[in-house]
């Protein structure tokens, strides 16, 4: 699974899915497979996170941070979810995936989160439920500088899609 984080967001980091499959099949990936439009790619095969990197730069002028996460590590976190209620409504759940380990301070992460939200970090995962939308989360702004990492955001409506698409090729 490849996930890229800010593309095809308000007009900026123009990537159209079709050119990246390409670009992906170029760089000798296979079954490459995209959902929607913010990078979100089921593929085999894939090359290093730098060299998708480096690619979209020298062909689309910009550098989105990229992030490979393996198919049994993308199940394990679809059913480690802890707020399996909330799947009920699951565009109000999220999954933030992080590039490395988080170095969180978990009493900051519970301190930012307000009317109801919750939280919870399991491994590279911070599962989080905003049962008002993350569009009026102010949570979403802070995760990257609470958990010392770089980390992209899907709702759980994306996770288990995307999950469905790994067992279907």
């Amino acid at each position: 699974m490849l996930l890229l984080r800010g593309i095809n967001v308000g007009g900026h980091g123009k990537l159209p899915m079709a050119e990246l499959r390409a670009l992906l099949e170029g760089l000798g990936a296979t079954g490459v497979q995209s959902y929607i439009q913010s990078g979100n790619v089921v593929l085999s095969d894939a090359p290093a996170v730098e060299q998708i990197e480096a690619a979209i730069e020298a062909g689309f002028g910009f550098r989105p941070a990229c992030l490979l996460i393996g198919a049994d590590d993308w199940r394990a976190a679809m059913e480690a979810d802890p707020f399996k209620e909330a799947r009920e409504t699951p565009k109000l759940l999220h999954c933030f995936f992080c590039a490395r380990q988080p170095a969180a301070d978990i009493l900051a992460v519970e301190k930012a989160l307000e009317n109801g939200e919750r939280a919870e970090l399991l491994g590279r995962v911070l599962y989080f439920h905003a049962p008002n939308g993350m569009g009026k989360s102010k949570f979403p702004a802070k995760v990257e500088r609470l958990l010392g990492t770089p980390a992209t955001a899907r709702n759980f409506a994306t996770v288990a899609k995307l999950a469905e698409m790994l067992d279907t090729p």
